[in-house]
């Protein structure tokens, strides 16, 4: 009786170390994870150093799931969170030659893009939400309404990725 009582025993320690493994292996994958994503640089401090003009034409990499906003041969490039439609931070410093070029007298054309994942009617609806938060934040900034365009969404894979398809671009216009 007391050898069963033992092999119990051994196999209940055995189960509980196996689980304490398994839960420390999540543990130290999902600390990994946080760890390494924090030491990626993002892409607002691309699109800063890029406003500061110490650097043009930078490669900008693309996070899924994170809105940020890059300047890349003076088209502002806003993208978006899946199913988000709220303006990465930085968003106004990224616009502010926008609003010195409609000063000067152009027009700021706004274009609305969306990935091919999902309802292609809801992807078109979620693309104007986006180009209608960046008209807002113009119009914030003191630009008129009647100097900003809206351009229909577009449907695009940029390079492959949903991300990058995720976007809304500014571009001053005559």
């Amino acid at each position: 009786m007391s050898f069963n009582s033992s092999d119990d025993d051994s196999q209940q320690r055995f189960a509980l170390g196996f689980l304490f493994a398994l839960i420390a292996l999540v543990v130290s994958t999902v600390v990994g994870v946080v760890v390494y994503q924090r030491g990626i640089p993002h892409a607002p401090k691309a699109a800063a150093d890029a406003a500061a003009g110490s650097a043009t034409n930078v490669p900008v990499v693309v996070e899924e799931d994170v809105a940020t906003v890059v300047v890349e041969n003076g088209v502002v490039k806003f993208y978006f969170a899946s199913s988000k439609a709220e303006l990465a931070e930085g968003a106004n410093a990224a616009l502010a030659d926008v609003v010195k070029g409609v000063q000067e007298g152009k027009r700021a054309v706004i274009s609305g893009y969306h990935d091919a994942t999902g309802s292609a009617e809801a992807n078109a609806e979620l693309a104007k939400q986006r180009a209608q938060a960046v008209q807002a934040a113009l119009i914030a900034l003191g630009v008129a309404e009647d100097r900003i365009e809206l351009n229909k969404p577009e449907q695009t894979q940029a390079s492959g990725s949903n991300a990058e398809a995720r976007r809304v671009e500014v571009i001053l216009a005559e």
